[in-house]
């Protein structure tokens, strides 16, 4: 099974960025216990703060990947080019989100890509990728 998690912008930031919110840790340490726990899955990793790099990624990985995991950061709620690009592809898309984005800024209830993806994982911290990654898990 081979599977990427892809980050969109500002979450290069983790570990930094309002750790109140978002944690201390950075992802690149979280991914590595992620590979630990999951040996059998072929786990891969990208993030981009660029729209455009985001949806040239998902067109790469779109027909060959079994699973996506997609963090579109601020880009949830405003990029209908991203969602587009979920819906022009074949390898289905969970939308994860680390902090419960029903409980910060109203502009930020509202998630563009939702109806694009498979499912939605909203505010379990970074625990939210384990969850995705053992829902596609045979």
């Amino acid at each position: 099974m081979k599977i990427i998690i892809i980050n969109g912008p500002n979450l290069n930031l983790l570990g930094k960025r309002e750790p109140e919110i978002y944690g201390s840790r950075s992802f690149e340490d979280y991914f590595a216990e992620l590979r630990a726990m999951f040996p059998q899955v072929d786990l891969h990793y990208f993030q981009s703060n660029v729209e455009g790099e985001i949806i040239n990624k998902l067109h790469e990985v779109g027909f060959s990947y079994d699973a996506i995991l997609l963090n579109a950061g601020g880009y949830t709620h405003t990029s209908v080019a991203i969602s587009d690009a979920i819906a022009g592809i074949k390898t289905p898309v969970l939308e994860v989100h680390i902090s419960n984005i029903y409980k910060r800024e109203e502009f930020r209830h509202k998630s563009i890509i939702t109806k694009e993806c498979v499912g939605m994982i909203s505010g379990l911290g970074l625990r939210g990728y384990e969850l995705g990654i053992r829902y596609f898990i045979p």
